[in-house]
């Protein structure tokens, strides 16, 4: 360490030049801040999982969709959206046994609205799907002649 040297009157001057000892605690700082350990701190958080709605019927064994002649769409009785009836497809596919669905569109539906539904099941790859109610169309397609 250097000391300053004496003044003119001839005294000595005592005093530690204090500017490398502070460079050098610096750089050990440094490098101690550089070689702890990151402390990662974790808050384990329940969060809620992604189920229907408490209002919604979803049945274990099968599940109906009507359409009927003013285009409205039924799951199971209650009305659905285009997006709720997407949910609720997708709800299905999530339970152990996936429950049939079953299609029922009225013959007087529009089949803009009931080719939309089966695009949402083709989406949702719902693979046990059945058409019900098929004889009630008889007399709509029955050729006249």
């Amino acid at each position: 360490m250097a000391m300053a040297a004496g003044t003119a009157e001839g005294e000595p001057m005592m005093d530690i030049n204090t500017t490398p000892l502070i460079d050098v605690m610096l750089v050990l700082l440094i490098m101690f801040i550089i070689t702890i350990p990151v402390q990662t701190h974790a808050v384990k958080l329940d969060l809620p999982q992604a189920t229907p709605p408490q209002d919604e019927i979803v049945d274990p064994i099968k599940n109906v969709v009507t359409i009927l002649r003013d285009d409205t769409i039924l799951w199971n009785g209650g009305p659905v959206t285009i997006p709720v009836l997407r949910q609720r497809l997708e709800y299905t596919k999530q339970l152990a046994v996936v429950p049939e669905l079953h299609l029922q569109p009225n013959a007087e539906a529009r089949y803009e609205v009931v080719d939309e539904v089966l695009a949402q099941t083709k989406l949702a790859e719902i693979t046990t799907m059945g058409f019900v109610g098929n004889e009630y169309y008889v007399d709509v397609f029955q050729y006249q002649h």
